[in-house]
């Protein structure tokens, strides 16, 4: 772990998505961090250790699904597969399939195994494997706040982690999506889908994978605007988005499952389609969901605070 000394930054942004508004001061204490994202090695010990079973592993409850399709009850996880065309860009079961046996071990669907990826972010763990993973380690989720003061690296009013240009002298700072999303990938990175932790520059506090390679969870419920610092100016001091209305926004309807933060992008964030790469970006993930670019990584607070997942 990496220690991240306390410190008051301008959180959000007021120039890019308008969930990332507004950008206002925030100060957090003093944590230690992850150096990656949790990888599938990691991730086996600690299933080894336990016994755990994930979410993407186990029966669905039908109850929590209103109007599902009984067939679809089944353990499963959702898996990009890129197509050959796309009709518009609003309808992405065009490139997400939910496939029965994807889970952790199986990342493409049951036929797939971690040969090769031990290294590489542990994906397709919801919420819950994320915070189960988190307890056994002695450790927490970040929160939003704290995630973004990490991912900056010390930088103050640059747009991306590593500074102001997205690939400084050509190189390429993480793992994201080169060409017109969904159909073509240029790999100019090098990377089709996850990439082994460290293949890409850390930043300022020596933190790899920050950005791009996989979403990472947060303990924040969703929200889907900043709260606004009260009086102006004022400094928001170790803030945490707590459970409201918008926090059902991103699911299904008729969902009862909340949603949380989730921070950094991933390997399919593209210009022209998901611009969201930088530390101020932000996305709402169902608790329940999982996917095959979405893991984490955990603190540990020096400070005594209120319990997290």
């Amino acid at each position: 772990m990496v220690m991240i000394r306390g410190g008051t930054f301008l959180m959000g942004s007021d120039h890019h998505y308008p969930e990332e508004a507004p950008a206002r001061p925030v100060r957090v204490d003093s944590f230690l961090i992850d150096r990656t994202p949790v990888v599938n090695r990691d991730f086996m010990a600690f299933v080894e250790s336990t016994g755990y079973v994930t979410v993407p592993e186990r029966h669905p409850d039908p109850a929590d699904y209103p109007g599902a399709l009984p067939h679809m009850m089944q353990p499963g996880s959702l898996v990009f597969s890129p197509p050959a065309s796309v009709s518009g860009m609003h309808a992405p079961y065009q490139w997400w399939s939910y496939e029965f046996g994807a889970d952790w071990r199986h990342p493409l669907g049951s036929f797939s195994s971690l040969e090769g990826l031990l290294d590489h972010p542990v994906v397709h763990v919801a919420y819950a494997d994320a915070c189960a993973y988190a307890r056994w380690a002695g450790k927490s989720l970040p929160t939003e706040a704290e995630w973004e003061f990490a991912a900056r690296g010390g930088l103050e009013g640059t747009e991306y982690a590593w500074g102001k240009d997205f690939t400084p002298d050509g190189r390429y700072m993480a793992n994201t999506w080169q060409g017109r999303f969904p159909v073509q990938n240029l790999l100019l990175d090098g990377y089709l889908r996850t990439s082994p932790v460290g293949a890409f520059p850390a930043n300022g506090y020596g933190l790899f994978d920050m950005i791009g390679n996989v979403w990472e969870w947060t303990d924040d419920y969703w929200v889907d605007r900043h709260a606004a610092t009260h009086p102006a100016g004022a400094v928001d001091v170790n803030p945490r988005a707590r459970l409201e209305a918008s926090s059902f926004d991103c699911g299904q309807p008729a969902s009862r499952i909340p949603c949380r933060v989730v921070k950094g992008g991933s390997h399919l964030c593209s210009p022209d389609y998901s611009r969201r790469y930088r530390p101020a970006a932000r996305s709402a993930e169902p608790e329940d969901s999982s996917s095959s670019h979405v893991g984490f990584r955990c603190v540990r607070r020096l400070a005594a605070t209120a319990a997290t997942c």
